[in-house]
């Protein structure tokens, strides 16, 4: 059985890119070193630097070996060859909430570079799954851990 795809945008890759360029060229290093003082230190049975280097070294190899899965799994889609009326991967929607009247954009992203301060949805969210397959003038409901929110699409950009 083939590995899913991860979707993302090449702004979400470079995010990915560089957090593993740092993990495997700096921390690495730190962590060898930290390593080998520990060690001097002597007996690596009762040597609480040594343990805590270990597991240091142990949560960092699991991070690079996700990143590296998640690039060599990624689906990379740049928003700003994309086009259409409706909102797909990629899209920049700008919404009225019914409700209170105010009017939100979210682009929807991949996982690693949501963030709703940035205005950023993940793909697998709720706000992005009420969306996608939606065309301009639709009323969506997100269902959200907060409650309902009912939005008005306004409109659908690629950028």
């Amino acid at each position: 059985m083939a590995a899913q795809r991860i979707p993302m945008t090449p702004k979400g890759r470079a995010i990915i890119e560089k957090e593993l360029h740092r993990l495997v060229g700096v921390e690495r290093e730190k962590i060898r070193k930290s390593l080998h003082e520990a060690m001097a230190l002597g007996d690596l049975s009762e040597n609480s630097e040594y343990k805590a280097a270990k597991e240091n070294q142990s949560k960092t190899e699991g991070r690079i070996l996700e990143l590296q899965a998640k690039i060599a799994l990624a689906h990379v889609i740049d928003p700003s060859k994309l086009s259409g009326d409706k909102v797909v991967f990629g899209a920049t929607v700008h919404l009225t909430n019914l409700e209170t009247n105010a009017e939100v954009v979210y682009q929807i992203v991949g996982d690693d570079e949501a963030g709703l301060v940035k205005g950023n949805v993940s793909c697998s969210g709720p706000i992005a799954r009420a969306l996608i397959g939606k065309t301009e003038g639709d009323i969506v409901v997100v269902k959200a851990p907060k409650g309902e929110t009912e939005y008005e699409i306004k409109l659908i950009e690629f950028k």
